[in-house]
């Protein structure tokens, strides 16, 4: 039963925190936010974000009171799931680093998804517009630019995706995760 209520609030955290990575990358990218896949992202972030934005101001293009709300999210919600995971008391310092590490892999792992989607979609509806594509295209071409100078196209096929679904996810395997950040949360009694 503890697994699966710990399934559920790890999903919606993850959900969330996603959701709340988009809002960032959304606007360092610039997208229009008249998409109305960006208008759902604001309107779930809002009440957060908007709160944090009246004391932590924006440096340039960073929105940093949404930077600020998506690690407060990832660390408490990581605190939520380990004390209900663990049979100890959790240290801080164990729980930011949790935190961050279960952040960079949720991370890595959204630019996969999203990239893979991206792909797919490119094979589905090739020059087609819809609001989904492009969103997605403002947030994975940026992650493909730097692979498609350095790897030329075959014709008409394009393997710079390849690449950078491999980059990302060598990046995934370099972190710790699994059974190796169960033994960080846990103190021994």
């Amino acid at each position: 039963m503890q697994d699966a209520f710990t399934f559920i609030i790890s999903a919606l955290l993850d959900l969330y925190v996603v959701v709340l990575l988009l809002r960032l990358v959304l606007g360092l990218q610039r997208v229009d936010f008249r998409n109305p896949l960006a208008q759902a992202i604001l309107k779930a972030t809002n009440p957060l974000v908007l709160p944090a934005r009246r004391l932590i101001p924006a440096t340039g293009r960073l929105d940093t009171a949404t930077l600020v709300v998506l690690l407060l999210v990832q660390v408490l919600g990581t605190g939520l799931l380990a004390s209900i995971a663990c049979l100890g008391p959790v240290l801080p310092g164990q729980l930011m680093v949790l935190g961050l590490l279960r952040l960079v892999h949720l991370a890595l792992r959204t630019c996969f998804l999203l990239t893979l989607v991206y792909v797919i979609s490119s094979w589905v509806s090739p020059g087609g517009y819809n609001p989904a594509s492009a969103m997605l295209a403002a947030i994975v071409e940026p992650l493909l630019a730097p692979f498609r100078r350095l790897i030329p196209t075959l014709g008409p096929l394009d393997l710079s995706p390849v690449f950078a679904m491999l980059a990302i996810e060598f990046f995934n395997r370099l972190i710790p995760s699994g059974f190796a950040l169960a033994g960080l949360a846990c103190v021994p009694f």
